[in-house]
């Protein structure tokens, strides 16, 4: 029989690339996880990593097979420990949530904050980050992204769609040139991303709506850029559930441009039974359908589910 903390081990390992960084998230010294390794490839006689100092720990041909299996092992001892511990039926234990910046910074923290009020023996972890969250390296126990994953043993699901317009703060549409229609944007600046450093080909869209726009400032972040166009000198791109909560913003042209973009929602498909996930897969789906208006920019205001409803999304699963 195979030894689970060896599992254990390879997987921490497999997931970071270092065995350093796996030791210390496993709690250990980075002897101890070699010694494991090392003891699990004469046991499978296998080899299960390539290593070198430029790339670290990568997994073999061997090793992603067994990686399959392993994430398997664990995935059905979670589940196992949640039943046997009564944790199915009292939603308790640790969440970790990773979202793209803007959406998990103006959108999915306040809404988390009222989920712990409904769950307090829930505790959360919140990452939003401005590239993909990793479920294989388990980085996350569910993740929202600007893209569905074409491949994986995830249950996923569309969250919603959303919009962003083109906004300036007041004081600059004040000051500048008036804006009557498309022809008038090449006389302004913008804001946007840094093209190279895009983690995603959807948050390309300002060249569609000013082909030759003379951008002036630009970051990977959209936060940062959002609050770039706070200070009144350029016109940004921005998803609406972030400026439409801000009254120092106006949205231009708001009839005329419109970006549609989708969030999704996955998490790993062994996590479907685990009783705290579900309960926030459903909580967030009821979140997110009741703030639609905000959105579409049609709102300025995040909206939070009745307080009974709480109960209703830790049973309903609706997937």
């Amino acid at each position: 029989m195979l030894d689970w903390d060896g599992i254990r081990y390879f997987l921490e390992v497999a997931r970071t690339q270092r065995v350093s960084a796996a030791a210390q998230r496993l709690g250990v010294r980075h002897s101890t996880v070699s010694r494991r390794i090392q003891a699990l490839e004469r046991e499978l006689n296998a080899v299960l990593f390539n290593k070198s100092k430029a790339s670290g720990f990568t997994l073999t041909e061997d090793g992603q097979r067994f990686f399959a299996y392993a994430e398997r092992i664990e995935g059905t001892l979670i589940n196992a420990r949640e039943e046997i511990s009564g944790q199915s039926q009292a939603v308790s234990g640790h969440l970790r949530v990773g979202s793209t910046e803007g959406f998990g910074s103006y959108v999915l923290a306040p809404l988390m904050v009222d989920f712990q009020r409904r769950f307090p023996a829930v505790t959360l972890d919140i990452m939003p980050v401005p590239r993909f969250i990793s479920l294989s390296k388990r980085e996350a126990d569910i993740a929202i992204s600007l893209e569905r994953p074409q491949r994986g043993p995830y249950l996923c699901t569309k969250l919603l769609d959303y919009s962003l317009k083109l906004y300036g703060s007041k004081a600059y549409l004040a000051d500048s040139h008036p804006i009557r229609s498309k022809a008038d944007l090449p006389s302004h600046t913008f804001i946007g991303y840094v093209e190279e450093l895009l983690f995603s080909d959807h948050l390309r869209y300002l060249e569609d709506i000013v082909s030759d726009a003379r951008v002036i400032f630009k970051s990977t972040s959209v936060v940062a850029q959002y609050h770039a166009a706070l200070q009144g000198q350029s016109l940004a791109i921005l998803p609406c559930f972030m400026a439409a909560q801000d009254a120092r913003l106006q949205a231009v042209l708001e009839d005329e441009i419109e970006v549609r973009r989708s969030f999704w929602m996955y998490c790993h498909e062994d996590l479907r039974h685990s009783s705290r996930v579900m309960a926030l897969w459903d909580f967030l789906k009821a979140s997110v359908q009741l703030n639609q208006g905000l959105m579409r920019g049609d709102e300025g205001t995040l909206k939070y589910l009745p307080r009974e409803a709480g109960g209703n999304a830790a049973v309903a699963h609706g997937i």
